[in-house]
């Protein structure tokens, strides 16, 4: 049972939920930069939620089935379509050998222009673990398929299936995804904000309260100069009220550092495993997955909270993937886990 990738679009990777325990060696966890949205994608196709799938940059990509199987995306909508017919994120859908799934490109479809979007099919990309994990390693060079993103005509295994025939042919569903909690920036006009929430970072104290104001006012911009490793932000230089050199500090992702230049980054699943710049915030665990669906372009607005509120919104994420499970499993749908 394999997929063969007829394009595979601006950046395509085999990704599961990241490699752990390696930090000591200076590598980073890596995986799928929206856990959730590869959670979700993998429950609606019968899998552990830790199976490997593709994760599609920007859509323009498209694929050959190869054996019957399941799939579903999490994510952004590039206009997916099986065989010219429409499937949406957070469908479960079954497909056939020789069929091909299409994706278009960022304004394929009315709803929010993204970046990123998961595939998960029934079994799991089967490609060999390194270190514990299927994911690629962009930087690095392993994981995945030859530690390389796809391209054209490679060929990808799928594992076994836990879906048995009935289940794998049964008719499409969808669920309810997680809600976006989306605001108008105040003074923008048109373009929504994102609001991610943030704690304070360890050296939030090399800026003044001023300084820490700006960072939670701001609309701040997504550059083109985000990747994996981190999205790079535009907005009001912020100016430290510490000069002098920092020893290197660990960091995760979800760390914003704020370099010479005043302009925060971001930290993603794929950035360094320290870095020297003062780490003035930390995004919550459970808005991360925000980030990775979030365009280039995107405005932000970045709010502060304490670490109670962010212990509730994981809190309230896990309620979310368990009510999911609970209506999977009604249907005889396997565990997650």
């Amino acid at each position: 049972m394999t997929i063969t990738v007829l394009r595979p679009g601006m950046l395509a990777s085999v990704q599961d939920l990241g490699r752990f325990g390696r930090r000591e060696l200076g590598i980073c966890p890596g995986g799928a930069l929206d856990a959730l949205g590869l959670a979700l994608a993998n429950r609606l196709a019968g899998n552990e939620d830790g199976a490997a799938g593709l994760e599609l940059t920007l859509g323009n990509c498209e694929l050959r089935f190869d054996a019957d199987t399941r799939i579903a995306l999490a994510g952004d909508d590039f206009g997916a379509r099986l065989d010219g017919r429409p499937l949406w994120p957070l469908w479960s859908v079954p497909v056939r050998a020789g069929q091909h799934l299409r994706l278009g490109g960022a304004n394929a479809s009315p709803h929010k222009a993204g970046l990123r979007t998961w595939l998960a099919v029934a079994g799991g990309i089967d490609v060999a673990p390194v270190l514990g994990s299927r994911s690629t390693d962009l930087k690095a060079g392993f994981g995945g398929l030859e530690g390389r993103p796809l391209k054209k005509g490679d060929v990808l295994p799928l594992g076994a299936s836990r879906l048995d025939d009935g289940q794998r042919g049964q008719r499409p569903f969808g669920i309810h995804g997680p809600a976006w909690d989306e605001d108008l920036c105040e003074g923008e006009a048109a373009p929504e904000c994102i609001t991610l929430r943030t704690t304070p970072g360890p050296e939030c104290g090399h800026f003044s309260e001023a300084e820490r104001r700006r960072f939670h006012t701001a609309a701040w911009r997504i550059t083109p100069q985000s990747n994996r490793m981190g999205s790079r932000l535009e907005g009001p230089a912020l100016t430290r009220q510490r000069e002098g050199d920092m020893l290197s500090s660990a960091v995760i992702p979800g760390t914003v550092q704020v370099p010479p230049s005043g302009q925060p980054i971001i930290l993603m699943g794929d950035a360094q495993t320290t870095g020297g710049y003062p780490r003035i915030a930390v995004v919550i665990r459970a808005d991360l997955w925000k980030l990775a669906q979030a365009p280039l372009g995107a405005k932000l607005r970045l709010q502060e909270v304490d670490a109670a509120a962010a212990l509730a919104a994981w809190a309230a994420q896990k309620r979310y993937l368990a009510s999911v499970q609970r209506g999977l499993a009604a249907m005889g749908w396997p565990a997650a886990a």
